[in-house]
C-alpha cells in the first residue's frame, strides 16, 4: 500500500506513469443481491458510486438497432478534435457542453462512426435528449431504474455514441448520475468531491469571461499524464482515486460531485444512456459545496445567457437557436 504524499520517484515520472498503480476498483454488486433498501443505505445516502451488473442483460443497442430507430430523426453532434487533448487545457477556448454542435441526421452520422470519420474528427454524439424519439419509453431502462429505487428525474434520458478511443475529460456533475452501457465498454476513472481542490477546477472567474464555454466543474490535470510541477496537489488525489470498466448490461452510479474521466474502449462505436437525477437526501444536496459551485457559477455566467437569449429571439431560426443554448446548458 502507498502511503500519502511517498510516492516511489518512479511511480511519478512523467514517462512511466500508470494510473492503474494508483486506483481503487470501484465496488459491483449483482442486482440479483441488491434491494432497493441496500442500494438506498450503501450508495445512495451517503453518496458512494457502484457498478451494477446484470441490470439489463440482453439490451445491446448496436448501430443497427440505433439506426432502426432513430436514422431519419436529427442530433447534435459536437467535434472536439483530438489535437485538444494533446494540449494545456488553458488553450482550450471551449470544454464539454461548451464546444459549439451542429446538426446531423442520425443515418448521416452512423456513416461517419463506420468509414472512421468520426474518430478521425473527434465527432461525439452526446448527452441528446431521447425525449420525443421512439426510444423514450425503453422499458427495460425505466425497469432498471425502477429497480435501484431511482427517484425524482432532473432530466430524460440521454444518449451518447461515439467512436472507440475517444475521452470525455475529467470533471463532475451537480446531480446524481446513471450511466448504463449498451454496447461496447467504457473506462471510468474517478475520484470523490473531498478531492475538489487537489484536482485543480477552473476558476469560478470563466463564468464572467466566458459564460458557459468553459465551466469551472472541469479540471485542469490530465489524471494519465499529470504534470506535478504545476499540479503538486494531485499526488494527494491518487490516494482516493478509483478506476472500473463498465461492460454492456451493467450501469455506474455516479453521485453528484464525484469526478469523473469517461473513456471508450476499443475501435468500434460506443454507446450507452445516462439519466441526471436530483440529489437525495436533501441533506446530501444541501452539504455538498461542489454542487453549490456550479449553480453560483451560472449565476455568474447570467449575462452570457441572456446575451445568448436575446440573439436567439432576433435570429431568423429561432428554434434551432435556443435548441443550441439549451443544450449547452
Amino acid at each position: 500500500m502507498i502511503q500519502p504524499n511517498s510516492f516511489p520517484d518512479n511511480l511519478l515520472d512523467p514517462q512511466d506513469f500508470n494510473l492503474q498503480t494508483f486506483a481503487k476498483p470501484v465496488p459491483r454488486i449483482d442486482v440479483q443481491n441488491l434491494t432497493q433498501r441496500l442500494f438506498r443505505q450503501q450508495h445512495l445516502v451517503p453518496g458512494k458510486p457502484v457498478v451494477v451488473t446484470g441490470l439489463l442483460d440482453g439490451l445491446n443497442w448496436n448501430l443497427d438497432f440505433l439506426l432502426k430507430h432513430l436514422g431519419n430523426l436529427t442530433f447534435p453532434v459536437r467535434h472536439y478534435g483530438r489535437d485538444r487533448y494533446q494540449r494545456d487545457k488553458h488553450t482550450w477556448e471551449t470544454i464539454g457542453s461548451g464546444v459549439p454542435t451542429y446538426s446531423i441526421n442520425f443515418a448521416r452520422y452512423v456513416r461517419m462512426l463506420r468509414s472512421g470519420e468520426a474518430r478521425e474528427k473527434d465527432a461525439y454524439l452526446g448527452r441528446c435528449s431521447l425525449k420525443d424519439t421512439p426510444l423514450e419509453d425503453a422499458a427495460q431502462i425505466h425497469q432498471a431504474e425502477a429497480r435501484l429505487g431511482m427517484r425524482l428525474p432532473a432530466t430524460a434520458i440521454n444518449l451518447w455514441v461515439g467512436s472507440g478511443g475517444r475521452t470525455s475529460a475529467l470533471h463532475y456533475d451537480p446531480m446524481d448520475g446513471t450511466l448504463m452501457q449498451l454496447q461496447g465498454e467504457k473506462q471510468v476513472v474517478l475520484f470523490p468531491p473531498s478531492q475538489l481542490y487537489n484536482l485543480y477546477p477552473f476558476p469560478l472567474l470563466n463564468y464572467l469571461r466566458y459564460g458557459m464555454k468553459r465551466r469551472a466543474l472541469y479540471s485542469q490535470v490530465y489524471p494519465n499524464r499529470p504534470d506535478f510541477e504545476a499540479f503538486p496537489r494531485y499526488r494527494e488525489a491518487l490516494n482516493h482515486c478509483q478506476m472500473t470498466v463498465v461492460k454492456v448490461g451493467e450501469t455506474l452510479f455516479i453521485p453528484a460531485g464525484w469526478w469523473h474521466e469517461v473513456s471508450s474502449l476499443g475501435t468500434d462505436a460506443v454507446c450507452s444512456v445516462n439519466r441526471f437525477w436530483n440529489v437525495l437526501p436533501l441533506s446530501r444536496a444541501l452539504t455538498n459545496w461542489s454542487k453549490w459551485r456550479v449553480h453560483l457559477g451560472f449565476v455568474m455566467a447570467m449575462p452570457h445567457l441572456l446575451g445568448n437569449l436575446a440573439g436567439a429571439i432576433a435570429s431568423t431560426d429561432r428554434e434551432q437557436a435556443f435548441r443550441k443554448i439549451m443544450q449547452r446548458m
